[in-house]
């Protein structure tokens, strides 16, 4: 049975604000964003009203400026103005559970414990929320906090150069011919 998928019509990268926080594997959100609008040479704007820095193409381009577990806020009232319904929201998110480079895009389930997609489902009131999950590696047991909040090691930066180029190929792929393709073409083993 082929499930009908709305079209994509605003991705958000989430992560956290400040310089503090650049570049560190729970801010990979922001990095494909930032991927994706340097490709199309598309200027970063901020609201106030919003709370988020965006972008505007053929679809918007969202990074909330609320910290993670905050994420909602902003990505909610952005929806409500532009009355885009939570099934045309593509969110671009870290995940530990995955190994560097992998790339897991889904249409609705749990949070797998992602605060900044719990807040998203907390505002929208669904989980019908669509997802591009990001490998970031393998956190220890002990220390998984100082591990998303630490940046990549100087070994991994290729790998993590080459996945942001594939996670933004995957954005693209999910507008241009819909989340099931994007699905289909990048949730295999990457060949990187």
């Amino acid at each position: 049975m082929n499930e009908e998928v709305a079209p994509i019509r605003l991705v958000a990268g989430l992560g956290n604000p400040g310089r503090e926080y650049q570049r560190t594997r729970h801010n990979v959100g922001f990095m494909v964003l930032d991927r994706l609008a340097a490709d199309r040479k598309l200027p970063w704007d901020y609201s106030e009203k919003w709370g988020a820095a965006w972008a505007k193409s053929e679809v918007i381009l969202v990074k909330p400026a609320t910290f993670m577990n905050r994420s909602g806020e902003a990505l909610s009232a952005i929806a409500n103005f532009y009355k885009i319904a939570a099934s045309e929201i593509l969110v671009v998110i870290d995940d530990f559970a995955l190994p560097l480079g992998r790339l897991r895009i889904r249409l609705h389930g749990s949070s797998g414990g992602h605060n900044g997609l719990e807040s998203i489902f907390q505002h929208f009131g669904t989980e019908s929320v669509p997802r591009l999950r990001v490998g970031i590696g393998a956190a220890p047991v002990e220390g998984a906090v100082d591990y998303v909040l630490g940046r990549f090691f100087e070994e991994e930066k290729k790998l993590l150069d080459e996945t942001l180029v594939r996670a933004a190929e995957a954005v693209r792929c999910a507008i241009d011919k819909g989340a099931n393709a994007a699905m289909n073409a990048f949730n295999k083993t990457p060949e990187i």
